[in-house]
């Protein structure tokens, strides 16, 4: 397996934010997204998902949120998003990529890129170049698409 292969844990933690993702709200502006951020042994540590908390939530802030941003155990975690973590965003300054980059999280694993929907993201390019490993898995990408069915 090389290092930019998902484990079974990587699978399993990916498969748990894409059925966050099906809580959320609808929304004919937004993507569904759920996140994971789990510690190096694949224990929980934060979830969340688009819209739990306001209307305008990303999934990845949801979760980021209710970790302290000093917590030792975000060094060696890895943050699991349904849709590909957002580089540009009409709602917030901030966008899910940048969000990532202000933690010491060294790894994301996700499903699905994010299409040109809504603005043309490059969330995977930002975080690979600011030296994040980035692992896709696009066999689980269809599972997103039909959560996200009523934007396409």
């Amino acid at each position: 397996m090389t290092a930019d292969a998902p484990t079974a844990t990587d699978r399993r933690l990916l498969e748990a934010a894409v059925e966050l993702s099906r809580r959320c709200p609808p929304s004919p502006t937004a993507f569904s997204v759920g996140a994971v951020i789990a510690d190096a042994r694949g224990a929980v540590l934060a979830d969340g998902y688009s819209r739990r908390d306001d209307p305008l939530d990303h999934a990845e802030e949801v979760a980021l949120r209710g970790l302290p941003a000093a917590d030792p155990r975000l060094a060696e975690a890895t943050l699991y998003s349904s849709l590909e973590p957002c580089s540009a965003r009409a709602s917030r300054p901030c966008p899910c990529a940048r969000l990532i980059l202000a933690t010491p999280i060294p790894r994301v694993v996700f499903a699905w890129r994010e299409p040109a929907i809504f603005v043309d993201c490059q969330g995977a390019e930002l975080l690979r170049e600011a030296g994040r490993s980035v692992i896709e898995v696009p066999d689980l990408a269809p599972l997103v698409r039909e959560v996200n069915r009523h934007l396409l």
